[in-house]
C-alpha cells in the first residue's frame, strides 16, 4: 500500500517541494522530493527512499540490490534503445567503473570494477563472476508487506524501563515496540479473523514513550563521570546508563524530570496523534515494562478524576454503605465470632463507615459487653493503622478515622511515609482505559514504601482496568494481589497458551504431580488399614464385641478420611477470589508459560525472563484480547483458561 501511494504520487507529477506521503500506519513520512523517510512520533535519523525500476544480485546475495534512480534512468534508456533497434551487447559504465552489459533482454549482467588502475589489464568482462541484472519487480521473490490496516481501534502508549536498551539484544524502545506492533498485526489474523471480515475490528496502534534520553541530557552524565572510578570502565558504564535509572527515580530532583518527561510526551503523542488521525474514536491504554510500569502506576494514582465521578463515587460508596455496608460488617463480626450480636448492627443501621467511627461509649450504648465491645475496637483501631499508612491514596475514603490526619499536596495524600519521593505529578489529557504492567516491580516498591496492604476499595482515580503480566523466571517481577488479600493463599492465573492450550511440559509436570498425589494418598490409605488390622485385638471372646464397636467407630472414621477426596476436587475447581477493585474485580497478576528449554535452568533464563515480553504472543493476544473486550467485541474461539 505504502508502495502504491508513492507511486501514484510520483506518476502525478507531484514532485513539489512540499509534498508529504505517510507511510507504516502513518508514523513516518516520506518527503517525495527529497526522498526521505522521516519519524513522525519519535527522533530518528532520516532514511533514504529510492524509486526502484533496476536491480542486481551477486552469487552471495540472499535478496536483489536497487541501482540509483539516476543509473536506474541511464539502463532504462540503453534498454529502450536496443529494444527498439534490435542492437544488443551494449554497455554501460557505473560511477564506481563498474560495467553492465545487455547481451538480450533475459541476460544482463554486471561485472565488477577492476581492481588494478593500470589501463593494460584484461578487460571488465573477464574479472571474476558477474551479476546478475533484472529489470522490474516481477519475479523477485521478495515478501513486500501489504501494508497495515487503515482503521486504528485503539491507541496504546508503551513507556520502557532502565537503561536506552530494551531487550537481550540491546534494542531501542522503538525496535522493541515494533515487534510487539508485529505480533499484534499476526494476533488479528489469528484469532479475529471474523471481526476482522466483518469489518469491526482495524489495527491497534503502539507508541512508544523514551524518557531516559531526557534524564541523561541534564548534565548528570558528566557528573557521574567525574567520580567513576577507572576500573573495569565498561561495567561501571554499563550501571551508570541503566541500574542507576532507579536511584534516580527515587531522588525528588531527578523523580520530578522522569513523571514529567513520561507525562509531557504521552500528552505531546496524543495530541499529535489525534492531529493526524481526526476520525479516530477509540479509547487510550497505557503499558509499561519494568521501571516504566511503575512510573505509570505513580502518575495514575495522583490522576485527579472528574468532580462528576467524584460525586458519582461518592453517591455508590454511600449506595454500598446502606446495602452491602451492612453485610460487610456482619462479615467483621463473623471474624471476629461474635455473629450474635448482628441484628444489633442491623437494627441500628451499623454499615462499615459507620463501625469505624464508633467509640467504646457508642457500643456500650448499644447494649454491647465488655469482652466484644474491646474486640472490635482492637480491630477497628489495627485497620486504622493499616489503611492510614497508604502512600498515594490507596485507602478507600470510608476508612478514615474521625481523628484529623495531616494531609499533603494533591488528592487523598494519607501519611506518606518517608521513603516516598515527593513530586509535583502532571495530569494526563485522557483517561486510560487500561494499563498494563509488564515485568514490573510495583509490588515491591509499595512493600518498601510501607503500604502493608491496598484497600480492596481502592480503585486507579482515572483507570478501571490494571494487569500486572510477568515471567515466572522474571528477577524484577513482583504480584500485587496478595497485597489486597494477603489472608489468602493462591496461584496467579496462567496465561493461556496462544495456540489455545497449556505447553507440553507443563501439562506433563501437572500430570506427574497429580499421579503422585493420587500414588502417595493410596500407599497412606493401605498403611492405615494394615495398622487397623495389626492393632485390632485378636481374642475370640472380643470378636462379638469388636464388631459392635466396628460398626458404631465406622461410621465415626469415615469423616476423617472420605473428606479428605472431594476437598481435593474442589481446590481442582478454584472458587472465584475476590480481588478487589483495582481491576474493576478480576484477577489482576498473570504469569506466562515458560518456554520447555527455559523449565530446565530457572537462573540461566532470568534475564531472557525479563525481557521476552516484546516477542511474546501469549502476551500480546491478552492486551488485544482485553481491549477489544471493552468494545464488545471478543475472540473466534475462547482459549482454555481464560478468564
Amino acid at each position: 500500500q505504502d508502495s502504491e501511494r508513492l507511486e501514484a504520487a510520483h506518476g502525478a507529477g507531484k514532485e513539489q517541494e512540499g509534498v508529504v506521503v505517510p507511510t507504516s500506519g502513518g508514523r513516518y513520512d516520506v518527503h517525495l522530493r527529497a526522498r526521505q523517510r522521516v519519524a513522525v512520533y519519535w527522533e530518528e535519523e532520516a532514511a533514504e527512499v529510492r524509486r526502484c525500476t533496476w536491480f542486481y544480485k551477486g552469487d552471495k546475495d540472499n535478496k536483489f540490490i536497487p541501482y540509483s534512480e539516476s543509473f536506474s534512468e541511464e539502463l532504462e534508456e540503453a534498454y529502450m534503445i536496443a529494444v527498439t533497434l534490435g542492437e544488443w551487447k551494449k554497455k554501460l559504465e557505473s560511477p564506481n567503473r563498474e560495467v553492465i552489459i545487455l547481451h538480450n533482454p533475459k541476460l544482463m549482467v554486471h561485472y565488477h570494477p577492476v581492481a588494478s588502475s593500470d589501463d593494460w589489464v584484461s578487460t571488465p568482462t573477464e574479472q571474476g563472476r558477474p551479476r546478475t541484472v533484472k529489470r522490474g519487480v516481477d519475479n523477485i521473490a521478495v515478501e513486500i508487506p501489504s501494508g497495515e490496516p487503515l482503521q486504528i481501534d485503539h491507541l496504546v502508549f508503551v513507556v520502557h524501563g532502565i537503561g536506552p536498551a530494551c531487550d537481550i539484544r540491546f534494542r531501542s524502545i522503538v525496535q522493541c515496540v515494533n515487534d510487539f506492533r508485529n505480533v499484534s498485526l499476526s494476533m488479528l489474523q489469528a484469532h479475529f479473523r471474523k471481526a476482522q471480515e466483518q469489518q469491526q475490528v482495524g489495527r491497534v496502534e503502539f507508541l512508544p514513550v523514551n524518557w531516559h534520553s531526557s534524564l541523561h541530557s541534564t548534565g548528570v552524565d558528566v557528573d557521574l563521570e567525574r567520580i567513576t572510578l577507572p576500573s573495569i570502565n565498561r561495567l561501571r558504564h554499563f550501571i551508570n546508563d541503566t541500574i542507576l535509572d532507579v536511584f534516580f527515580y527515587n531522588s525528588s530532583t531527578y523523580c520530578q524530570t522522569i513523571v514529567d518527561t513520561v507525562a509531557s510526551e504521552m500528552n505531546r503523542l496524543h495530541r499529535l496523534f489525534l492531529q493526524r488521525n481526526p476520525h479516530f474514536r477509540g479509547g487510550v491504554s497505557i503499558a509499561g515494562h519494568s521501571l516504566g510500569s511503575l512510573i505509570l502506576f505513580d502518575l495514575l494514582t495522583n490522576q485527579k478524576a472528574d468532580p462528576e465521578e467524584d460525586e458519582h463515587c461518592a453517591q455508590g460508596s454511600r449506595t454500598t454503605s446502606g446495602t452491602g455496608g451492612i453485610e460487610e460488617v456482619k462479615e467483621i463480626l463473623k471474624t471476629l465470632e461474635l455473629s450474635e450480636y448482628c441484628d444489633v448492627f442491623e437494627k441500628e443501621k451499623m454499615d462499615r463507615q459507620a463501625l469505624f467511627l464508633c467509640t467504646e461509649k457508642n457500643l456500650k450504648e448499644m447494649g454491647i459487653p465488655l469482652g466484644p465491645r474491646m474486640k472490635i475496637l482492637h480491630y477497628i483501631s489495627s485497620e486504622t493503622e493499616m489503611k492510614v499508612c497508604f502512600p498515594h491514596g490507596l485507602c478507600s475514603c470510608h476508612h478514615i478515622p474521625s481523628h484529623p490526619i495531616p494531609l499533603t499536596q494533591g488528592p487523598l495524600y494519607l501519611n506518606i511515609p518517608l521513603s516516598q519521593v515527593s513530586a509535583n505529578y502532571p495530569q494526563l489529557n485522557y483517561k486510560p482505559t487500561i494499563f498494563f504492567a509488564f515485568g514490573s516491580p510495583i509490588g515491591m516498591f509499595l512493600t518498601v514504601r510501607g503500604v502493608k496492604r491496598i484497600d480492596p476499595n481502592y480503585s486507579l482515580p482515572t483507570c478501571k482496568g490494571f494487569f500486572n503480566i510477568f515471567h515466572p523466571f522474571d528477577p524484577v517481577a513482583y504480584r500485587i494481589e496478595p497485597m489486597i488479600v494477603p489472608e489468602l493463599e493462591f496461584e496467579p492465573m496462567l496465561l493461556p497458551h496462544h495456540k489455545g492450550r497449556k505447553r507440553m511440559h507443563l501439562e506433563l509436570k501437572e500430570g506427574l504431580t497429580r499421579m503422585s498425589v493420587d500414588l502417595k494418598n493410596n500407599l497412606l490409605g493401605s498403611l492405615r488399614v494394615a495398622w487397623q488390622s495389626f492393632t485390632r485385638a485378636p481374642v475370640p471372646a472380643l470378636e462379638a464385641g469388636s464388631s459392635e464397636a466396628e460398626a458404631e467407630a465406622g461410621p465415626e472414621k469415615q469423616p476423617d478420611t472420605k473428606p479428605e477426596e472431594p476437598v481435593a476436587a474442589v481446590k481442582e475447581e478454584t472458587p472465584p477470589i475476590n480481588v478487589g477493585r483495582l481491576n474493576g474485580g478480576n484477577r489482576i497478576d498473570y504469569v506466562l508459560q515458560e518456554k520447555p528449554i527455559e523449565s530446565f535452568n530457572e537462573y540461566l533464563f532470568a534475564l531472557q525472563g525479563h525481557l521476552c515480553y516484546w516477542e511474546s504472543e501469549d502476551t500480546v493476544l491478552l492486551v488485544l484480547k482485553e481491549i477489544y473486550q471493552t468494545q464488545g467485541i471478543t475472540l473466534d474461539q475462547p482459549l482454555p483458561g481464560s478468564q
